[in-house]
């Protein structure tokens, strides 16, 4: 006896005309101890295919769709590698202009801002699936903190335009940032997907444990912490070769293992942000004691004649 079939995406599903088929079938052999038996494991063979791919769909899913969340990720490290270089580009031909300051901005905040917020919504939605209660509650809710990200984003842009030609910048003197930049931000954000795409965990697209890391790196941009400045970094003539010989070994590895090395670097400098707290501290009472040292009058010698 054949039973009707249908295949979708790969799972085997027993058609109701199969059903009844089998139901005549049982009924009419009834007599046949054989037969119903015969007839029973093929019943309930279609019904752990039909289990399994139940089961194997969400897998199926997130192999289908991980090449497009790979490229969507790796645009948004090539934008942070351009980023890096038009300043010095622009620097290196004498082409710097208040113009081309505001059109980076822009870019900045499509690349930094917008792109990461709606790659992380998306991301979410589609791993989450449509039958998951995560699903339903990130779809309503979570658009709000795709939307923090970007408009802190465009905030942190927007400080950093306004005060360019400012002459009273505390950090920027001592060597450090105001908040994290925009790149660094981007790869925090992503941070989740990294994590994912490198070691296949669930609990990386949990909407309880990305909802409070958005929220925090989008505070992060905006707020007033210091955070070190890597282009006021001066590397010492005896350390430059073995800083060659690093910066290659990183780019090796983010041609090989993309994605734990992009994790790890992301971590790493979500560590440094306590230590840069810790330093810009530092420098801020070394310059109270100075300037205290300045405002002392002078005492007169007690010895002069």
């Amino acid at each position: 006896m054949i039973l009707g079939q249908r295949t979708i995406a790969g799972e085997t599903i027993v058609g109701r005309i199969g059903e009844a088929q089998l139901r005549r079938a049982s009924a009419s052999e009834g007599a046949d101890p054989a037969a119903a038996a015969r007839h029973s494991a093929a019943h309930a063979g279609s019904q752990c295919n039909h289990r399994a791919g139940t089961l194997l769909r969400p897998v199926r899913h997130q192999v289908r769709h991980r090449g497009e969340w790979e490229k969507a990720a790796g645009t948004i490290v090539l934008a942070a590698f351009l980023d890096m270089m038009d300043g010095r580009i622009a620097r290196l031909l004498k082409g710097q202009s208040r113009f081309g300051a505001e059109l980076d901005s822009l870019s900045d905040v499509t690349a930094f801002g917008v792109a990461p917020a709606v790659i992380l919504y998306q991301w979410m939605l589609s791993v989450t699936g449509p039958d998951q209660p995560a699903h339903e509650y990130w779809a309503r809710y979570g658009w709000l903190l795709a939307l923090a990200h970007a408009v802190c984003g465009a905030l942190r842009l927007a400080r950093f335009n306004a005060n360019i030609d400012a002459q009273d910048q505390p950090h920027k003197s001592a060597g450090f940032l105001t908040g994290i930049p925009a790149p660094a931000g981007a790869g925090l954000a992503l941070l989740p997907i990294f994590l994912w795409l490198w070691t296949g965990l669930h609990i990386f697209h949990e909407p309880l444990l990305i909802a409070p890391w958005a929220a925090l790196v989008a505070f992060l941009m905006v707020s007033n912490l210091a955070t070190f400045s890597w282009g006021s970094l001066k590397l010492r003539s005896h350390v430059r070769f073995g800083a060659l010989v690093v910066i290659a070994l990183i780019g090796g590895a983010l041609l090989t293992a993309p994605w734990p090395t992009l994790s790890l670097s992301a971590l790493l400098y979500a560590a440094t942000i306590p230590f840069s707290i810790a330093s810009y501290a530092r420098v801020r009472r070394q310059r109270a004691v100075a300037a205290s040292a300045l405002r002392e009058p002078l005492r007169p010698d007690a010895d002069a004649s």
